[in-house]
């Protein structure tokens, strides 16, 4: 990971989404000696929702198996088949 100060952010923006563009490297973006925000290229920030979108799912699935909403194998394959036809 890079680190850059936001004075070079402001002044350098053209250059520094360039090089987060073509590089995929996130860029740590301090003000006042402390990291501010990340500056992420598109690409990796929809990787990064994509997999939170999936542990999301997870996480529910997790939460419906607690709460006993759960359905056999059987009748989730009756399920699956009567959505798809």
């Amino acid at each position: 990971m890079k680190f850059e100060r936001a004075t070079a952010l402001a002044q350098e923006a053209n250059r520094l989404l360039r090089e987060v563009s073509e590089s995929n490297e996130t860029v740590a973006i301090t003000e006042a000696g402390r990291t501010a925000a990340y500056l992420v290229s598109a690409a990796e920030y929809q990787r990064i929702e994509d997999r939170l979108e999936l542990l999301e799912g997870l996480a529910r699935g997790e939460q419906d198996y607690r709460e006993g909403k759960v359905v056999s194998n059987e009748e989730a394959a009756q399920r699956l088949k009567r959505w798809l036809d």
